[in-house]
Parts: C-alpha cells; structure tokens; sequence
C-alpha cells in the first residue's frame, strides 16, 4: 500500500503491515503526533514528534515495528505527552529511565553477591569457594538474584529463609543467612545502603540439633566400621576409614593434597587456609593411617589430590561423597563424616585421655598466654592417643575387644 492510499487514522494493522518503503525516508501520521516512520529498506519505527524548550523540533524514537506493536506505541506516546504537559522533556526523561534500568541491573543481589565472593574467594580454599557460589545459585539466586538488593525487606528474607527450613536443611539455611548477611554489610560499610535486612534473623530461626552431626550410638559402632572397611569404591572407603580414625572434618580430607603429607614421620600439616579457624595445624598418623595412605597413593598419588573428582584431577570429590557413601550403607541419617569427630571425643574422654590433648586434636585448641597460638601443643601427646584409639577402632571392627587399657 502506499502512503496517499491512506483513508483514516488511527492506523490499522493491515495499513502498517503493507506500507510501502519509498526512494527516501518518509513517515505516516498515527494520531496525536505519533509517526509510524518507513525506511527505504523497508524497516519501519514509531518516532514521536515534540518541540525542544528551545523551541527546535524533535523526534524520540519509541521502537522499531512489528517488535513494538500499535497499541504499545500509542501507550508510549501518552506518557510522553503527559511529561510534557508537566513540563519534562521527554528525551531527558527517557534517558533517565535507560538510566534507571542499567542502576537496577547493576544493583542486583547477584551483583552484589559475586562482587562480595570475588573479594572473600581470595582467603578460601577453590572448595569453599565453589561451595558457597553453588548454594548461592542453587537457592538464592533464583528468589532474589535479579531483585535490586535495596528493595528485598527483611519480611521477604525471613519468609525465604523460613522456606528452606521447611525443606530440612537447616544447617545450611543457616549458613545460607550468614552468607546473605555478608553480602549486604559489603553494601552497608561501602555506604550503598543504610542497614542489613537480614541482620538479626538467625534469632527467629529454627535452633533444633544439626542432622549433619549425627552419629551411631558406640553398640552400633563395630557393625559401622566392618561396614566402611568393605564398601566397594576403595578409594572412598580408605577415605571414611580416616575419617573415623583421625577424627578430622571432611571438608579438611576431601580437599587435602598429597605434599601437606609427611609418612615417614607420620604427619599431616593441614595448612591455615584450609583450616576452619584459620591456622595450620598438625595432625598425627597412626601406623594404620599410615597404611591406608600408602594404599590411596596407589590410585591417587600420581595427582596433586587425595581424592580427585571423577572430571578433573586438578578438583576434589563432592562435599557429599562421603555422606552418600554413608547413606548407601544404610546409615542415611545417622551417621556423617562430622558425626566421626564426636564419637572420637565421646570415646577419648570416657577412657580418660586428657580434655586439652583431645580438644587439640579436634583443632578446638584454646590460645595460650598472651594469645600466642602454638600449632604443635600436644604433638606428642597427641600420637600416643591417636595411635591408642586406632587400635581401639581395629579392635571393634574385628570383634577383638575386651576392655583395651591405656599403656
């Protein structure tokens, strides 16, 4: 159709859809200065058409047609004569809402959230880091990633929060609180926002005990060790053998790498960015560790991991490898890697080891005099104890225990 076929206004769409283009671009009057403009080509645009306060005419472009549709376009042009019927130069207030909308994507939780874990990635170990980022994106993200984090309220936090709990991973809604509450004192100290809207909310959370501590009673302990010892994956059953011997956390021997080993003097330095408390500390080899090392070495040593990930040599397994291995023994809620850690110290303390000597072992060592933090407190004391409670656990599994006595 061409342009002087016009019969009426406003246009329809079988009007605009069959405008001809011409030589030179032209452009068709809709109504109340809207323009549909059509270019040689062919491409048409909706341009509006205002005068400038210094009283030069001008065009504002509202969209290209079909992808902005008459309707939408005649919506457009309203609000644009409204701006300037209360004095707003429309091509001001445009540039104002383009303005508005890079703010709001550049204030977004995940932003901030990313902003946040490039700065803290740097004194986390690559598995923390991936861990957190992996919790952020599975849970929080998909809720209020593309939120401006200004406009997110504490009663929307707390219902989010709430929502988790009711899923049964309490210990990590907890964590997840305490990362979220990081993220926005990274907004507050910089003076993006004036208070932290999930301050305060872990008191209104659930405080019931962590299913991640469970461990069997000590009657059920010698079915659990023959349990482990027979697990099919052998690099995954040397690993919860360790687990239950050295009474470390898991994360600590999921990422460990072979150089923090030393088996001929029986030693494992754990280094302080690894560590929880962030300070290295040593922890002694019993001869069946020992053993068991040498048998990993056999399938792992040739990488910088103890336990590499199935994709990657350069990556450890999952922060779940363990538990599922837990889990296909039957022990699915009853028994975790951390649950190890207690039944060391439920077992050491009720044969009369020494509370400092245990408490070290666990890394929950005190500071000395004047702070000082002595990363071999124990060390010896530490060995003898350790190597005791290994041959207690051989004893259990192999059904050979009358009441060991300490040497």
């Amino acid at each position: 159709m061409k342009r002087s076929e016009i019969k009426s206004r406003p246009l329809r769409d079988t009007v605009l859809n069959s405008l001809e283009p011409e030589s030179i671009v032209y452009r068709v009057l809709d109504g109340k200065k809207l323009y549909l403009k059509v270019n040689p080509r062919g491409t048409k645009s909706w341009e509006f058409r205002y005068t400038k306060p210094d009283g030069k005419t001008s065009w504002l472009g509202l969209g290209g047609y079909p992808a902005v549709s008459a309707s939408q376009a005649r919506k457009k042009a309203a609000v644009i004569r409204n701006d300037i019927a209360e004095g707003i130069d429309p091509l001001a207030a445009k540039r104002a809402r383009k303005q508005s909308r890079i703010e709001t994507t550049n204030n977004t939780f995940e932003v901030l959230a990313r902003e946040w874990h490039a700065a803290k990635a740097k004194s986390w170990s690559e598995g923390t880091a991936t861990r957190i980022m992996g919790a952020l994106a599975l849970h929080v993200f998909p809720v209020f990633g593309k939120r401006p984090y200004i406009e997110i309220t504490s009663m929307e936090w707390m219902e989010f929060l709430h929502a988790l709990e009711k899923k049964g991973i309490i210990e990590q809604t907890k964590r997840i609180r305490a990362m979220c509450r990081d993220i926005y004192d990274l907004a507050r100290v910089t003076g993006r926002i004036q208070y932290n809207p999930v301050e305060g909310l872990h008191k209104y959370l659930t405080t019931k005990p962590a299913e991640s501590f469970a461990h069997v009673p000590a009657s059920e302990l010698p079915a659990l060790l023959r349990a482990i010892r027979s697990y099919a994956t052998h690099d995954v059953s040397i690993g919860l053998q360790l687990l239950s011997m050295l009474a470390c956390r898991p994360s600590e021997l999921r990422e460990a790498r072979w150089s923090e080993f030393d088996l001929e003097s029986a030693l494992w330095t754990v280094p302080a960015e690894r560590m929880k408390r962030r300070r290295e500390h040593l922890i002694p080899l019993p001869r069946q560790a020992v053993d068991l090392l040498r048998q990993l070495q056999f399938f792992t040593g040739y990488g910088p991991l103890l336990f590499p990930s199935k994709s990657s040599m350069a990556k450890p397994r999952s922060d779940t490898v363990f538990l599922m291995a837990l889990r296909r023994l039957g022990y699915e809620g009853r028994q975790t890697g951390h649950g190890f850690r207690h039944i060391a110290s439920t077992l050491l303390n009720e044969h009369g080891f020494d509370e400092n000597h245990i408490e070290a072992q666990l890394s929950h060592v005190k500071e000395g005099v004047a702070g000082v933090y002595n990363k071999a407190q124990y060390l010896s004391q530490r060995r003898e104890m350790m190597q005791w409670y290994a041959d207690y656990l051989d004893k259990l599994a192999t059904g050979n225990v009358v009441e060991m006595k300490r040497a």
